[in-house]
């Protein structure tokens, strides 16, 4: 097996302008979602409220996704990846618009906020099409053999972007208001627009099938339910963020917990991505291939355990500190879980595959938004956290005693053949 190549992936030209494409993209969104949360926060001081954006934006990402995965598996990647993006500047100047003095002075409360929600919920409908695109994308980048690298770069960029994205939101919002944020963020995607230009379109893998919808739709969720690693991963990672994530309250932590105003809500929200960026880095150089099943079973139970700390903490430096480690192994189980999926996923199946991960992922994320203003209402924000955190070693225990073959998984042997075939 040869050395470990730790910039293998940044090796080809494309993969990089994808980077630069990913950083954009997620920089702006992460800014937007902790403006919109900000905003609607401000707006009605109710944490329900922030669930319901939760709510507006899983039920279109998740019962949209199976279709999505079987249309990016007939469709050229690139042209649809920037159909896409040429669509979510559309919601990013829509929030613009919404916030603007003149439609606040003239609108109702309630209308502005109904006007936030149906963007959201538009923003959801893409979300189906975004992920699926994105996983088979980096694929047609790179060669096999740097998948686990391209894995690796590809969660730090999106992690990176999020630490920034976060910590620029809430301090932009203290220094230039919600309206103007939201310029820029629109600023943001039209740069991704222009720069995703540059990937050159790429060949459809399964366009010679000739299955119908149905039997698309079957053939991907049956391959995901069937291999036990594959639904481990993502079950693991959906139940951490379901119940062990609290990312859709912050906004009530930094407000009513901990009294640390808009810029302590930035930090907040880059504490936890900082702790993923610094582990996914230091990934490219440490091998996460050999005993993979129990990094990724340490990972969240690791997880869930600073998010109790996070939801028991009355200091600010405490709950700085332990969602920087929360995010220590969040960042962790997020590469493994990449690798994983890069590995294990045939070719002319990776838009449904994808699919599902946004289904069991990036809906969560959505749904867990739902679940936790729901949880911060009934229960307050400490206690949800705690909560949540318990559930998820609860289940993580489970995982790691019931799932054998997700326990024993060591990826070695999967890249030594992929080396030999490129």
């Amino acid at each position: 097996m040869q050395k470990k190549d730790p910039y293998a992936a940044l090796r080809f030209k494309e993969f990089n302008i994808f980077l630069l494409v990913r950083f954009a993209l997620v920089f702006g969104w992460s800014m937007q979602f902790v403006v919109i949360e900000w905003q609607v926060y401000a707006l009605t001081k109710n944490p329900l409220s922030l669930g319901i954006i939760g709510l507006c934006e899983f039920l279109p990402a998740f019962f949209l996704a199976p279709f999505a995965g079987h249309i990016v598996d007939k469709k050229e990647k690139r042209n649809l990846f920037t159909l896409c993006i040429a669509l979510f500047s559309l919601i990013s100047f829509g929030l613009f618009w919404l916030t603007s003095a003149t439609i606040e002075s003239s609108w109702e409360t309630n209308t502005i906020l109904y006007g936030i929600y149906g963007l959201v919920f538009f923003g959801g409908v893409l979300r189906a099409f975004f992920g699926p695109t994105i996983f088979s994308l980096i694929a047609l980048l790179v060669p096999k053999k740097a998948y686990p690298n391209a894995a690796t770069w590809s969660s730090s960029t999106w992690k990176g972007a999020n630490v920034f994205g976060a910590l620029c939101g809430g301090f932009l919002i203290a220094w230039i208001d919600v309206h103007y944020t939201l310029g820029i963020i629109f600023i943001l995607v039209m740069t991704a627009l222009v720069l995703v230009l540059r990937i050159s379109q790429k060949p459809i893998l399964n366009k010679g099938t000739n299955e119908s919808v149905k039997e698309s739709l079957k053939a991907g969720l049956s391959f995901v339910f069937n291999d036990k690693v594959i639904l481990g991963a993502l079950t693991l990672d959906m139940i951490a963020v379901l119940f062990g994530g609290a990312v859709a309250i912050f906004a009530v932590f930094a407000t009513d917990v901990l009294d640390a105003g808009p810029k302590g809500f930035g930090i907040l929200n880059a504490a936890l991505s900082s702790g993923s960026i610094i582990t996914m880095l230091a990934t490219t150089y440490i091998p996460i291939t050999k005993n993979t099943g129990m990094k990724l079973l340490i990972s969240v139970f690791g997880f869930g355990i600073f998010m109790i700390i996070f939801g028991a903490s009355k200091l600010m430096w405490l709950s700085v500190l332990a969602l920087f480690f929360s995010g220590v192994f969040d960042g962790i189980s997020m590469v493994v879980r990449q690798t994983i999926l890069q590995l294990k996923t045939p070719d002319n199946m990776r838009g449904r595959v994808g699919a599902v991960n946004s289904m069991f992922v990036g809906s969560s994320n959505e749904l867990g938004a739902l679940e936790s203003g729901i949880a911060a209402r009934i229960f307050g924000a400490p206690l949800a956290v705690i909560l949540g955190g318990t559930i998820t070693l609860v289940i993580v225990t489970i995982m790691g005693i019931k799932n054998q073959p997700l326990r024993n998984l060591d990826l070695t042997k999967d890249i030594e053949l992929h080396e030999k075939d490129d």
